[in-house]
């Protein structure tokens, strides 16, 4: 028993950590959050956020216990492309370009999502 779970252990620090960004859609209104996370396998982390109420987001709060979990889809959107090779790669800089190149293209501000857009 003790080998299995010193296996597990292992296998779980070898696994591959993925950066990205991400949306959940309410699919009844169609309103939209998109962020970004350094660790995407953390998704189901915020799914629990929402469903204890503690989601920073207070209007997506709102509407997640008003709808319930049934009516939102989370869906990651793109994966950021790590440069090794680069030693000035600067992977927190390069996430929060695409965060803001999907809230560019998607607009998810007033009636089109849960973002307050700044001016």
């Amino acid at each position: 028993m003790v080998s299995n779970r010193k296996e597990m252990v292992q296998q779980y620090l070898e696994m591959k950590t993925e950066s990205g960004v991400y949306q959940i859609q309410n699919v009844i209104n169609q309103k939209r959050f998109v962020a970004s996370s350094r660790n995407l396998r953390t998704l189901n982390g915020v799914k629990f956020q929402l469903n204890f109420g503690s989601h920073k987001n207070h209007e997506l709060q709102q509407e997640w216990t008003k709808f319930g979990e049934d009516a939102f889809q989370i869906e990651i959107l793109e994966t950021l492309k790590k440069k090794k090779d680069d030693p000035f790669f600067n992977e927190k800089e390069e996430l929060k370009k695409l965060e803001q190149k999907w809230l560019d293209q998607l607009k998810p501000y007033g009636e089109r999502g849960y973002h307050k857009e700044i001016v």
